[in-house]
């Protein structure tokens, strides 16, 4: 029992070493949302839902993107586990041709988004602040996938610490460029929320200068001759491999994500009180969500360079430590939130209408920190085994088949009772993520029941 303690004490000393500067570069990205919502909401509730609509469209078809660039982090913690660091860069210069190819349907919907704020009927007073904010972050799109990509191998190499600090001077950009261009200082025209798009997009291109800058004079990188080549052709058998890795990561995260977007969508018919109420309670959950989020990558670095090191059994009891963590920490998010659910809106708000709605919203956020906990975990240590493809089919059930449809039919129609608005959502997200995490947890079981030669045969297959 005391040699297990130790090992435990051990991997999570490790865990908060790789997780901390991870933890830190996803609390700088939520921080410029925040500042976003709340330097927007000091304009108008209008504002704040152009903003929450926007990002229900940008969100969830940057972060499928950002699912498929993350098949990069376990293929090289694998490759640098197994001293094969000399693979590594051909594995970035790749991810530049996936950057290139999947912007383009990204910028296709971004510039054409009018029509699907059209199509959701979504009232005029905030809809074309959405459309142009969308117009103008996507001259930010590149840069920012590009900047993932070559953090991607940072993180890989168990080096999380340069994103952290990047992240951190964009954030430090964020509120400045935001006040700026929001209300329109140096005698710049006041742009309210579609200003908060001029600084994202302005910052992407600042940040992503900066990785290039540390990647090209890192010496511990040198070895790995990334800029060798600046140019590589397309290899297509190194393509396919990442986008098998990646695509079940990215439909993952999309399919998530779409649950939470598309109820803002829904509800922006509700009106702009009900979108922010309920855009207050998304913004706080994501904010306490960043942490078991870095816990999850950190587990994905772990458990795939564990595993490129041959020590299989390692690598089993370093998950199970792993999610005991996760749900310690949940627990105390949990409490945290539920205690405190009636000062947090202040932070985003002044309208009391919205106020009372979101601490209402806030007491499913409290009861769901768990599951979500277990569900973002596991999937990073999934990934860790390179053992995506099932939370597709997961994901797709948990989400959209159960998700969507319940979640509408208890918020928007009377078909089961009284319509509940916002609520109906947020009891389903309850649901569906309770769900999601037992469904993920055996898959990771049935992947650790392969014997240990063959597993290592099929990681060698696709490294």
């Amino acid at each position: 029992m005391e040699l297990h303690l130790n090992h435990y004490k051990e991997n999570t000393k490790k865990l908060f070493r790789l997780a901390t500067p991870i933890f830190i570069s996803q609390l700088a990205v939520s921080g410029m949302g925040l500042s976003d919502i709340i330097m927007a909401g000091l304009v108008s509730d209008a504002d704040v839902s152009a903003i929450a609509v926007s990002n229900s469209i940008y969100f969830p078809l940057f972060l499928f993107v950002l699912g498929v660039l993350n098949a990069i982090t376990p293929t090289v913690s694998y490759l640098n586990g197994s001293n094969q660091r000399h693979l590594i860069a051909h594995q970035i210069r790749q991810g530049v041709w996936l950057v290139f190819v999947l912007s383009i349907p990204l910028l296709a919907v971004y510039l054409n988004s009018d029509l699907i704020l059209e199509s959701m009927k979504t009232p005029a007073e905030f809809a074309n602040k959405a459309y142009s904010y969308l117009s103008i972050i996507s001259i930010g799109l590149i840069p920012a996938l590009l900047s993932i990509n070559l953090r991607c191998l940072n993180d890989g190499l168990s080096n999380p610490k340069p994103a952290m600090l990047i992240m951190f001077t964009g954030l430090l950009f964020n509120i400045p460029l935001n006040y700026i261009f929001i209300f329109g200082k140096f005698g710049l025209p006041a742009l309210g929320a579609i200003g908060c798009g001029v600084s994202t997009a302005i910052i992407n291109w600042i940040m992503f200068s900066l990785m290039v800058t540390y990647c090209y004079t890192n010496k511990s990188q040198k070895d790995i001759q990334l800029f060798a080549k600046w140019i590589e052709f397309p290899e297509w058998a190194t393509i396919v491999k990442l986008l098998k890795l990646g695509i079940p990561i990215g439909f993952s995260l999309f399919t998530e994500v779409m649950l939470f977007s598309t109820s803002s969508l829904i509800m922006s018919r509700l009106g702009a009180q009900v979108v922010a109420s309920h855009q207050v309670a998304l913004q706080t959950s994501s904010l306490f969500f960043m942490i078991p989020l870095s816990l999850g990558i950190a587990s994905t670095i772990m458990i795939g360079q564990t595993l490129g090191q041959k020590e299989i059994h390692k690598a089993k009891y370093l998950s199970y430590h792993n999610l005991i963590t996760g749900m310690i920490i949940a627990l105390i998010i949990g409490v945290f939130i539920f205690i405190f659910k009636n000062l947090i809106p202040h932070a985003f708000t002044s309208e009391e209408s919205s106020i009372m709605i979101a601490s209402g919203l806030l007491v499913f956020a409290a009861i769901y920190q768990i599951p979500d906990s277990l569900q973002v975990i596991t999937n990073g240590i999934l990934r860790g085994y390179k053992y995506t493809k099932p939370t597709l089919p997961i994901t797709l059930f948990c989400y959209w088949i159960i998700g969507l449809p319940l979640g509408y039919i208890l918020s928007m129609t009377d078909w089961l009772g009284e319509p509940m608005a916002a609520k109906g959502f947020w009891v389903i997200f309850c649901v569906t993520l309770s769900l999601s995490s037992v469904l993920l947890i055996y898959q990771m079981r049935k992947i650790q029941s392969i014997p240990e030669q063959a597993l290592i045969d099929r990681l060698e297959a696709i490294k």
